[in-house]
């Protein structure tokens, strides 16, 4: 896995290290529809998510809530991967990181023709651990 890395971190191996892992427990959270999981991922103070479809979130509890409610049941035919492609260090503690998501099957095996995703995510490291503050899931349009 190749990922370009731009900006410094204090101990950024380390902080690299840590951002995949979170990235990972999201692909986990969400393969296995986990909205507890995928929710612990989260900043409690005021984090933001738009879905892949543009529906703006606001809130700890209103991410919670809506997760809580599309999560359970949305991989029962297909699933994602997700792939740290890019990082930029906004700040030692704030990290811009761009994901490849790609559509499988629950046999990990591509799904053709179903739109691939780019999501954005703005990490925050509170207490020495990397969590999303932001985030912005952009479906690939094919022409």
């Amino acid at each position: 896995m190749s990922i370009e890395v731009f900006g410094a971190a204090t101990d950024q191996q380390a902080d690299i290290d840590a951002i995949v892992t979170l990235v990972a427990a999201v692909e986990h959270a969400q393969q296995n529809e986990l909205p507890e999981a995928f929710m612990e991922l989260f900043r409690r103070q005021d984090p933001v998510w738009t879905t892949s479809h543009g529906m703006r979130l606001a809130g700890w509890e209103t991410i919670s809530e809506f997760t809580h409610k599309v999560l359970p049941g949305a991989m029962k035919d297909s699933t994602a991967s997700y792939e740290v492609v890019r990082i930029l260090f906004i700040r030692h503690d704030v990290a811009a990181v761009n994901v490849h998501q790609r559509p499988i099957d629950l046999d990990g095996r591509p799904l053709p023709g179903a739109p691939e995703g780019r999501p954005l995510y703005v990490l925050a490291k509170d207490n020495g651990e990397w969590k999303i503050a932001a985030a912005q899931n952009t479906q690939v349009k094919s022409d």
